[in-house]
């Protein structure tokens, strides 16, 4: 098999897949510099954006929209497209930081079962979507995307809904936007976080319930905090 000219002996030596598993066990996760700059660094933020899988809140819109279920939601039926249709060009974000190298390593942890998609389809044509990774029972979401109003917040739904449903305990946002606050995610201190991880490492998410059917009532019930 042909190897990819992209990635350097020292890149393949460090970020390999079984080494960027230590790195989200150790609280740090890898970015490019840009869609076409090969090298990998690690991220380890100050402040660490996190949903409280307890505290999570969907506005009333929302929350129909989901409930009409106007998408078909798939998982991992489509992985690479979605990281695809995260890393493409986009009104507001002309570059990435999705790069050759890290769509080679989450092909190869998609591959272990550590990385997921969910996916929004409508036709037959893949409109939203997010991927992350999962260890542990901790889930470590990566990008989103969407091509259809809302899609994208019906994925976040049905990942919070299916992570909840399968025993997972802590959904990491790594950086806080304002998008993301209307849905109750918050900002803690990196030493608070990584209790947290520890926590959720010694614990075990069932990957397997995240691809089960989900109604998009049953998504909102069981997503929505108390």
């Amino acid at each position: 098999m042909e190897e990819d000219p992209d990635f350097s002996a020292v890149e393949r030596e460090v970020f390999d897949a079984d080494a960027l598993l230590r790195c989200y066990a150790n609280g740090v996760f890898p970015m490019g510099e840009a869609r076409d700059d090969p090298r990998v660094f690690l991220v380890e933020p100050d402040q660490r954006g996190i949903f409280p899988l307890d505290q999570f809140n969907i506005p009333s819109r929302l929350r129909r929209t989901v409930r009409n279920a106007p998408f078909d939601i798939r998982v991992n039926t489509a992985f690479l497209a979605v990281v695809d249709a995260c890393a493409a060009s986009a009104p507001g974000r002309e570059d990435t930081w999705i790069n050759d190298p890290i769509r080679h390593l989450y092909t190869q942890l998609h591959a272990r079962g550590h990385a997921h998609s969910i996916e929004c389809w409508q036709d037959e044509v893949l409109v939203g979507g997010l991927y992350g990774v999962s260890l542990g029972s901790a889930f470590f979401g990566e990008s989103m995307f969407s091509r259809r109003t809302d899609a994208s917040k019906v994925a976040l739904v049905h990942l919070v809904a299916r992570l909840k449903r399968s025993g997972f305990t802590l959904l990491d946002a790594q950086f806080i936007t304002d998008h993301l606050k209307q849905f109750g995610a918050q900002e803690i201190p990196q030493r608070a976080y990584l209790r947290k991880l520890a926590v959720a490492l010694r614990l075990s998410g069932d990957t397997r319930g995240l691809a089960l059917p989900l109604s998009g009532a049953d998504a909102v019930s069981l997503a929505q905090a108390a």
